[in-house]
């Protein structure tokens, strides 16, 4: 072990690491305040090199962002429209296949939709949304909805969630992604996001969707109101469910982007840098039954991904090609990564880029040459995210 995991502050945590306990609400919430950063991420990669070796992940996927229209008005949000407010917009079904294939050129694998509350779209706009992107990309995947809109969709068509998540499963949906987590915590929600479905009844859904074997994504928005035990709180909750459904994909944590938000105008700022790594690094650690731990780089950025690569994570999202939703809150990332900008940004790090792919069911990755030597891997959809 490195020298700094000697910090008698955190020598018991680095004793369970290096022994593969399980690590609990205390120890987190220590990961959390020490200001040993260096130890915290050794910790992290540790354990992410039992589980990936170098590997690190990505996918080539392109994301659709149907409607701007949402009856929540979140606080952390600056994305969310009412329909009579002018730049308000409804993206037509024949839209939403035109911008699909605009991409198929690229290879793309996944499609990520989501979007606001729209109260004039029903269940038959994204039954009929899914069945027309599944015949236009027939071997794409479809995650799509958050557990906000397929509560959103049950309540106003007065059916259970497993109903309704059944009858979109039936027309193409294969993922949900793990937006609308937020915070799980009753007191920031109330701050924060008061209409939005509870924290209880995100689990739900998510628990419902692994029950019909629909994977998922989990996340947090982190940076705003939220206490270091809130943040651990959430994190034990969704192991907790982990442990009960294995139906976790992996978990991303989603750094609060405050311009435009009424957060920023009661002056809260965002994480830190400091911030992001620890969040990245105390998730691979305390999140020991998932998978994978995502950087997202919209929100944190591509120079920190790179840091982020040596504390705990293996997965940096994908191309996007069309982000809206952070940067309306103030993102100034790029919207798209090109997929060789993606590999470059790995390699440069010393990391292994396996791109997830559509279609492989050996489980076994193929390898491709790729610029600068090396190789690049290809992974089975089984690591979608």
């Amino acid at each position: 072990m490195a020298d700094i995991l000697l910090d008698k502050e955190l020598a018991d945590i680095a004793t369970k690491v290096q022994s593969g306990q399980r690590l609990d609400k205390n120890d987190a919430i220590r990961l959390f305040e020490t200001s040993n950063l260096p130890a915290v991420g050794c910790l992290a990669n540790m354990v992410k090199q039992r589980k990936h070796q170098n590997n690190v992940y990505f996918v080539v996927n392109r994301h659709i962002t149907h409607t701007n229209i949402c009856v929540n008005r979140c606080k952390f949000c600056a994305f969310g429209k009412a329909k009579e407010e002018p730049d308000s917009y409804v993206l037509a079904i024949d839209k939403i296949v035109e911008q699909a294939l605009a991409t198929k050129t690229l290879n793309v694998c996944e499609l990520h939709i989501v979007g606001g509350l729209n109260p004039d779209l029903d269940l038959a706009y994204y039954l009929a949304m899914f069945r027309r992107l599944r015949m236009a990309l027939p071997g794409v995947i479809i995650k799509a909805l958050t557990a906000v809109e397929i509560d959103y969709l049950a309540t106003k068509h007065q059916l259970t969630v497993a109903e309704t998540l059944k009858r979109l499963q039936a027309a193409g949906l294969q993922y949900l992604p793990g937006g609308g987590a937020e915070v799980f915590s009753s007191r920031v929600r109330q701050l924060t996001c008061p209409d939005k479905i509870s924290g209880e009844r995100w689990l739900e859904v998510h628990a419902t969707a692994h029950r019909l074997g629909i994977r998922t994504n989990a996340t947090i928005l982190y940076g705003h109101v939220e206490t270091v035990t809130e943040r651990v709180e959430h994190l034990l909750k969704l192991r907790a469910l982990q442990d009960q459904t294995g139906g976790f994909l992996s978990f991303v944590p989603l750094a609060f982007q405050p311009q435009n938000t009424e957060l920023a105008v009661a002056g809260i700022c965002g994480p830190t840098g400091v911030d992001d790594l620890k969040m990245l690094a105390v998730s691979r650690l305390i999140l020991d039954n998932f998978e994978h731990i995502k950087a997202y780089w919209i929100n944190v950025g591509v120079k920190l991904v790179q840091i982020a690569l040596h504390f705990g994570v293996d997965d940096i999202h994908g191309t996007v090609v069309e982000e809206q939703i952070s940067h309306a809150a103030g993102a100034s990332t790029k919207q798209t990564l090109t997929k060789a900008e993606l590999i470059n940004l790995i390699v440069q790090v010393g990391k292994v880029p396996v791109e997830r792919k559509v279609g492989q069911t050996n489980g076994l990755p193929n390898k491709k040459s790729r610029p600068g030597g090396g190789q690049l891997k290809k992974q089975s959809n089984n690591l979608s995210t």
